[in-house]
């Protein structure tokens, strides 16, 4: 296990009713001008937009709004956010909708707050310093965003997608009700689940050693979410499991149940590239090429692919090797994908392999990626050719 310092600074507020109690409070504790970010409009066809602009209004303060973020959420809508904020003298942002929208909210936070171009944070030419207030209201159980600091914005002019993070980008505040999430459509139900579970597989596949508590704490997310996924495809309109849906996702990606470890990241860089050109959804990206990834991968460390075999998919190891016992992990993990209606190649998109090189060029242009095995762009060359 590695020395490790933890703060997560969010408030979170989880459950029915928690909007209507604490909302106008928390915005109170910022100011009264206050950004209102949303994507395509199913906050307002849900009510859901009525409810936050009334006690908003009702709280005293002054609403502007940015809508339609997009889903693989753009520089130019963060740009015109920005803009607002600073023409408006904004002093909050509350982020209403998925991932894509918590995390272009971010990105107008930071840029707000810096006389540059906020594409830098992405470019690694700056380091995020300071940031407006960010509060959120999860619409979609899949990034962890709503308790993260993280964000990733697509720059579509150059067909580049980038991440960046920093302490300063975590909500201050965010409301996690699972009702709000019944309404949410199946395809993006099931991006959220591969989404969820991939950020636990990023984690767990680290190379510190000695971390059983943390694997411990990763194979429980595991197994909850390939347990429950079922029911809520099968019962969507289900709170039940929509909340812990929504509670996994949560805890997949706020440092809780990785601290001490190491990840990895490096399938999340490649899908990266793949949805910077073609614009599918980030978790059917996913979907397609983690286990390609883990197949590619697994030799380097094999007890770690039996354990999550054993643990979390049930395999049976009685009279297998350890690799194969690994490898039929991994094969369960494609059945499983499959099994929720997940894509399983970059055909079912109608992607070839035309762009290849150069996603892999892009993939390491800061250097080699991944930690549980070092990637280089002949590596992610390969592993984009197995995802055809």
């Amino acid at each position: 296990m590695k020395a490790f310092r933890f703060h997560n600074p969010t408030v979170l507020y989880y459950g029915a009713g928690q909007i209507e109690a604490h909302l106008a409070a928390e915005v109170r504790k910022y100011g009264s001008r206050v950004l209102l970010v949303y994507g395509g409009g199913s906050i307002k066809r849900f009510g859901l937009y009525d409810k936050v602009t009334g006690i908003l209004k009702n709280a005293g303060c002054t609403v502007f709004e940015l809508p339609g973020v997009e889903p693989n959420p753009r520089l130019s809508s963060v740009r015109r956010g920005i803009d607002i904020c600073r023409n408006e003298n904004i002093e909050l942002i509350l982020a209403v909708g998925g991932g894509s929208v918590l995390d272009a909210a971010k990105a107008i936070a930071a840029g707000a707050k810096y006389n540059g171009d906020v594409w830098d944070f992405y470019t690694k030419r700056a380091v995020v310093q300071d940031a407006l207030p960010l509060g959120t209201i999860l619409t979609l159980a899949a990034t962890g965003s709503e308790m993260n600091g993280n964000s990733v914005i697509t720059n579509w002019e150059t067909k580049d997608k980038l991440s960046t993070g920093s302490p300063h980008l975590y909500p201050k505040f965010s409301f996690c009700d699972p009702a709000n999430t019944v309404t949410v459509p199946r395809d993006q139900t099931v991006y959220g689940i591969v989404d969820m579970i991939s950020h636990v597989f990023e984690q767990y596949f680290s190379p510190t050693p000695h971390t059983p508590l943390q694997d411990r704490l990763c194979e429980a997310v595991m197994r909850t979410i390939v347990e429950h996924a079922p029911r809520v495809l099968e019962q969507p309109d289900s709170l039940e499991a929509r909340e812990t849906m929504m509670y996994c996702s949560t805890m997949a990606l706020n440092g809780m149940i990785s601290m001490g470890m190491e990840g990895d990241w490096a399938t999340h860089n490649i899908e990266h590239e793949i949805s910077a050109i073609y614009d599918i959804p980030h978790g059917g990206g996913l979907a397609i090429v983690f286990p390609r990834w883990m197949e590619y991968v697994v030799d380097a460390g094999v007890e770690k692919f039996y354990q999550m075999a054993v643990r979390v998919f049930d395999v049976d190891p009685a009279g297998k090797t350890k690799r194969d016992v690994a490898l039929e992990g991994i094969g369960r993990v494609k059945t499983f994908f499959r099994s929720i209606g997940a894509p399983s190649s970059l055909a079912d998109y109608g992607i070839g392999g035309e762009n290849i090189p150069v996603m892999a060029e892009k993939a390491v242009r800061f250097g080699p990626i991944g930690r549980f095995k070092v990637l280089h762009k002949e590596d992610v060359e390969r592993i984009l050719s197995a995802c055809l």
